[in-house]
């Protein structure tokens, strides 16, 4: 086990993977920037946040390195090490666009979201996509997930917007966890003590041959760094999430009534090719579709009644120069688990066609269209077909959608009348410059429910609402969520189910004033940190680190 790159600590992996005396610690565990939302919680924290980043050169190359710790925290991402990763990106995004090329690599193993600090994580989350995304115009970015915690959670989505994945053996690659499939959608969708079942089913094996990951290498340093090394020398990119119309097309094929074997899959997988689906358009109808919030505020800013469309869980329509999109539930919808309003498969490769189209539409008008988020999302989808195929390959593909849109001049405005949930919203919503949401105790804004993350956090419900009192990140509502400073506005006199005339009106209002505060402003995500809230309190944290690691890139 000598060369294993799986059994070592994220710190000596980080520096294993850069040539010997090349590599650089940026804000090391001496700085002791440690999160500062875990001791309320009477959880001891690390004094590096369970991130590290070594600049260096492979084989000659300039590399950044970040190394989420496994061991710590599960290697979730909390507001600090959310930062620490941004603020590396941000920094390798400068260096490229100044002609100073630097190769980031990430090394995933890590669950996701830091539950202990839920809304942080999605902020930061979101934030880390957004970098990439940028980044990928320049350089790749290479992602390895060795093992042994994986790949889950929001840094799957991510993994799915980075150029190149490679992976061991030893590694499973998926949105939601078994244990977290299994308390929200039943022991029969996916029985998490069935290991053969995890590893068939999310292993890396079955990865890589339904193009989930891209290579999968042996657990040895030497052949981890050449494999590396080559998919920066050949410039490799997946475009993962610029394959809608294949996913779609293979989505058609399989009977989601039925059950679905990983070799029947796989079959499926490989005769599959690509056809092409149209835009789907939103018109008026005679029969109302399911209630949601979402709905209502839908046809009310659009004015179309009883709104229909070829893909019902996804409305879109262009009003007033503005284009509108919505996530609603469909009780009769063929895939079982968006049924409610989540974001499956079908929504967020349906997304990414929409606002692809629109940019590419936009590309040399002086003036963007802006693109208007209702949300209103429960959650992503829960279930064992949506893992097998790969939900978070779908959420990918919207944010990265929306991430492009906003990175090329167009206006992205969330306005929150719902639920802002987890994967849901991280696909549908944090990739907008401005965030608009109704002062309404009904909305939920979070990372997962609450019984799952009782069981993932191993506390009981009442443990975890205790913690909420002392943590803003960690509650359900609103009016905490505020405390972050992301938001643009919080609306105190309209409800969400209150969608009348003066309602309505004093939306488009805010939509309009979020729009033009857009003007001549970044087209980055800057904004969430710049706003009273985020610089008194909200993100004081990631303000800190982010001028840590300015400080000591090119010492």
């Amino acid at each position: 086990m000598k060369n294993s790159f799986v059994e070592l600590n994220g710190r000596q992996r980080a520096f294993a993977l850069v040539d010997e005396n090349s590599g650089r610690e940026l804000v090391g565990p001496e700085y002791d920037m440690i999160s500062p939302h875990l001791e309320p919680q009477n959880i001891v924290p690390e004094s590096d946040d369970g991130v590290i980043l070594v600049k260096g050169k492979l084989n000659g190359k300039d590399v950044v390195v970040i190394s989420i710790e496994g061991k710590f925290q599960g290697g979730g991402i909390g507001e600090v090490s959310g930062a620490k990763i941004v603020a590396a990106l941000e920094e390798a995004l400068d260096d490229n666009k100044n002609g100073k090329t630097i190769y980031p690599i990430i090394i995933l193993d890590t669950g996701g979201v830091r539950l202990q600090e839920a809304n942080y994580g999605l902020l930061s989350i979101s934030e880390i996509q957004n970098a990439v995304i940028a980044l990928k115009k320049y350089v790749p970015v290479i992602g390895l997930v060795p093992g042994r915690v994986g790949s889950f959670g929001g840094m799957s989505i991510t993994s799915a917007v980075l150029s190149y994945l490679i992976t061991t053996q030893k590694a499973r690659i998926a949105l939601n966890g078994p244990e977290v499939i299994e308390q929200e959608a039943g022991v029969r969708e996916f029985d998490s003590s069935d290991k053969d079942l995890i590893w068939d089913t999310l292993g890396t094996r079955q990865r890589v041959k339904t193009g989930i990951a891209d290579e999968l290498v042996e657990d040895d340093v030497e052949t981890i760094r050449t494999a590396i090394s080559a998919a920066i020398d050949q410039k490799k990119d997946a475009h993962r999430t610029d394959q809608a119309d294949f996913y779609l097309t293979l989505l058609d094929k399989i009977d989601f009534s039925k059950p679905l074997t990983t070799d029947e899959y796989r079959k499926i997988f490989s005769e599959t090719k690509a056809e092409k689906h149209e835009i789907p358009v939103t018109v008026a109808s005679d029969t109302p579709g399911d209630k949601s919030r979402g709905r209502l505020w839908f046809e009310k800013l659009t004015g179309i009644k009883n709104a229909k469309s070829e893909y019902p869980t996804v409305l879109a329509a262009e009003v007033d120069g503005k284009e509108y999109i919505a996530i609603v539930p469909d009780k009769h919808n063929r895939f079982p688990r968006v049924r409610n309003g989540e974001v499956g498969l079908q929504e967020g490769f349906v997304i990414s066609k929409i606002v692809n189209k629109i940019v590419d539409e936009d590309k040399d008008k002086e003036v963007k269209r802006p693109i208007i988020l209702i949300v209103d999302v429960p959650s992503q989808a829960y279930g064992y077909k949506e893992e097998l195929i790969g939900i978070h390959i779908s959420l990918a593909s919207s944010a990265a959608a929306y991430a492009k849109a906003r990175q090329a001049g167009h206006p992205v405005i969330d306005f929150i009348p719902g639920d802002a949930v987890s994967g849901g919203f991280l696909a549908h919503g944090l990739q907008s410059n401005r965030m608009i949401a109704l002062a309404d105790k009904s909305i939920t804004i979070q990372a997962m429910s609450k019984a799952s993350a009782a069981r993932i956090t191993q506390r009981t419900i009442a443990e975890l609402e205790e913690a909420t009192k002392h943590v803003p990140a960690m509650a359900y509502d609103i009016f905490n969520y505020e405390k972050l400073g992301a938001l643009y506005k919080l609306v105190h006199d309209v409800s969400s189910w209150d969608a009348n005339d003066d309602a309505v009106k004093e939306v488009h209002d805010l939509i309009d004033e979020a729009i033009a505060s857009t003007k001549d402003q970044p087209t980055d995500l800057h904004f969430r940190y710049e706003t009273p809230i985020a610089m008194a309190s909200g993100r004081k944290a990631t303000i800190k680190m982010r001028e840590m690691v300015d400080d000591q890139w090119d010492k």
